[in-house]
């Protein structure tokens, strides 16, 4: 049989490194989208695919690359993600700053949907990883500008996920929760492990029926 084809994007270190080993181990041919690939320290069985997700010239050349090599795509993670502002409210917010974020954080994933939708299979799956700080249920003050791009991907999330039910192509977004990374610090409470577990139920195991969500540790979460 022929091996599954996955993109994982910001999968030079942390969370995306960890799912696109995991995604490797599994059996997937696991392209490790990166914006420097003299940055990725190599895995195996992953390819390194040059992608910047704030540059739609990127992601058009990342989707035109996929579509000669592989033909088809049976798993996306957006994982790819920046915090700028870690400090301070949204009176004192940049718009700069917010819209930096939001090019990376929401804008991205979108691009690189309506761009790759179009090779996934029937059961395909599209994971966002979103975060708590994007709760409207539970509003962050913390990182306005991240916290805003997260609500704002959540809802990307829903609006792709109607879109895309048609065609049997599940779209979640994911919280990971605080994870020991360079962007979570030292200090968080959960292990990359833990971190890339959530993720990869949704891209494995979790029914395929299931889209439209917000999950954190292979449970619906409030938005």
């Amino acid at each position: 049989m022929t091996q599954p084809i996955a993109l994982v994007t910001g999968a030079s270190r942390g969370l995306g490194r960890e799912v696109a080993r995991r995604l490797g181990a599994e059996g997937f041919t696991v392209l490790a989208g990166v914006r420097n690939p003299a940055s990725m320290n190599p895995l195996p069985g992953v390819e390194v695919l040059p992608l910047d997700v704030s540059d739609p010239a990127s992601i058009r050349a990342a989707a035109a690359s996929i579509r000669a090599r592989h033909g088809r795509l049976e798993v996306l993670v957006n994982n790819a993600g920046i915090l700028l502002d870690r400090m301070g409210d949204a009176l004192a917010l940049e718009v700069e700053l917010l819209n930096r974020t939001l090019e990376t954080n929401t804008m991205g994933p979108l691009r690189l949907i309506q761009a790759l939708a179009p090779l996934m299979p029937k059961d395909g799956r599209i994971v966002n990883v979103s975060s708590g700080g994007g709760q409207l249920s539970t509003p962050a003050t913390w990182a306005p500008a991240y916290c805003i791009s997260k609500t704002a991907l959540n809802a990307v999330t829903v609006q792709l996920s109607e879109a895309l039910r048609p065609q049997g192509i599940a779209v979640n977004a994911v919280c990971p929760g605080w994870v020991r990374t360079d962007l979570g610090g030292p200090e968080a409470p959960r292990s990359l492990q833990q971190g890339a577990d959530s993720i990869l139920w949704l891209a494995l195991q979790a029914d395929p029926g299931l889209t439209g969500g917000f999950w954190r540790d292979g449970e619906r979460i409030p938005w």
